[in-house]
């Protein structure tokens, strides 16, 4: 079974519930449940410690400082396995930053998927040219 890295765009679908909030569910989903016959999860899902910044940010920005603290905690509550900042990822990061046009949060999401190994489930397409990222967009904007 694939492991999933969520990129904010796709956490903030799913808060939003915007197209494309289905596929995050059910890719959570898969994550509670054990394969048949085993007592270890099949799916392991990872979040980039920015990720959770930027929902805590892109919320409170737009519905308010609890909004964006009750949707920071929802995402700490989730069966998400979060990759904080290390040198190794430092540098993996800031390798993706200088070879490819994309931002900075994109740059420690997209290593975190490249370093976990893991599907990148995303609404940008600034992921697309990035060589060896396996990625999965969701219905864009």
């Amino acid at each position: 079974m694939s492991d999933y890295v969520l990129d904010t765009s796709a956490l903030l679908t799913l808060y939003y519930n915007e197209p494309g909030s289905q596929r995050v569910t059910d890719v959570l989903t898969a994550a509670l449940k054990p394969p048949a016959g085993t007592a270890s999860t099949g799916v392991r899902v990872f979040g980039s410690f920015i990720t959770l910044m930027e929902v805590l940010y892109r919320v409170w920005k737009n519905e308010g400082e609890a909004a964006g603290r009750k949707a920071y905690a929802a995402c700490q509550a989730l069966p998400i396995t979060w990759v904080h900042e290390a040198p190794p990822l430092l540098e993996l990061a800031a390798s993706l930053k200088a070879t490819y046009p994309m931002s900075l949060g994109d740059a420690w999401i997209a290593a975190t998927a490249l370093q976990c190994q893991a599907i990148l489930l995303h609404k940008d397409p600034e992921f697309a040219p990035v060589s060896g990222l396996q990625h999965e967009p969701l219905p864009y904007k």
